[in-house]
């Protein structure tokens, strides 16, 4: 395949279900990031963690520039291939001093792609590290199959099912951390998760899912925007595209996509039977 990883890198992927780590933006410019989020927050009157998830990319222009950053898509093109699309994408802010958590989950148990070609890029927009729950994964956990998640709904889970896989040693956890302005990737079926934040900062990233244009939906027809190569397959609808920043168009749809995957209606795939 083509693309900027290393055949070492890839290996190491293959089998870890997981990279560490690449620059992909400056460290002012993630910073510029942050405080535009932060200014979006102050708009809506509202944290970024309560609508910005599944669909983000469609609240700012700005995001979908990072989604295409060319950096990142050169890695990621060294383990989908030339084609590829965006399937969503989600921001993650922890609050200074808070216990709030990601649970242990995976993320193609929810997300309903066939095959699972797909990849999670974590760009930081803050310094992510142990001491502010940094993203952590549980090596070769791609390997298997699905893992069957309990749905706890746990207020303090930033998930919005409190989905949780029982029974992970955290002795076995990577901790991927991160300045701001680098990413790290993990494949859509690597057991990952994070701590709460106990520094005196927030801690902040956004997460793109990408998937090759061969990935098809087992949901039905869904929405995905191509960043890279050709589409020659058809399986998606185009997301809507931002105007200009909080665009109340993509606002309303970001909206609707971010209640339908809350709902009863998106099952695990384990306990679906879709392994």
């Amino acid at each position: 395949m083509s693309g900027s990883l290393t055949p070492e890198e890839v290996a190491a992927f293959e089998r870890d279900g997981y990279f560490v780590k690449r620059r992909a933006i400056t460290e002012a410019h993630a910073s510029d990031c942050r405080q535009r989020l932060e200014a979006m927050e102050e708009s809506l009157q509202e944290d970024c963690n309560k609508r910005m998830k599944i669909k983000a990319h469609v609240v700012s222009p700005w995001m979908v520039d990072l989604a295409r950053n060319p950096i990142i898509l050169d890695a990621v093109e060294s383990l989908l291939g030339p084609n590829i699309m965006l399937f969503g994408s989600s921001m993650f802010a922890k609050a200074a001093q808070s216990d709030r958590f990601v649970s242990w989950h995976q993320d193609s148990a929810y997300y309903g792609l066939t095959p699972n070609d797909s990849v999670t890029v974590w760009l930081a927009f803050t310094p992510s590290n142990k001491g502010n729950g940094c993203l952590r994964v549980l090596p070769g956990s791609q390997m298997g199959e699905n893992m069957e998640h309990d749905e706890t709904y746990d207020p303090k889970n930033l998930l919005a099912k409190g989905q949780t896989i029982r029974g992970v040693d955290d002795d076995d956890a990577k901790y991927l951390e991160l300045e701001p302005g680098e990413f790290s990737i993990h494949h859509v079926k690597t057991a990952h998760g994070s701590l709460g934040n106990f520094s005196d900062d927030r801690r902040i990233g956004l997460a793109f899912f990408f998937i090759g244009t061969h990935v098809n939906s087992t949901l039905g027809r869904r929405t995905a925007l191509r960043v890279r190569g050709e589409d020659e397959f058809n399986y998606w609808d185009e997301d809507p595209l931002p105007r200009y920043d909080m665009d109340p168009l993509t606002l309303d749809f970001l909206t609707n996509m971010w209640t339908k995957y809350q709902s009863k209606e998106v099952q695990q795939a384990a306990k679906a039977g879709k392994l």
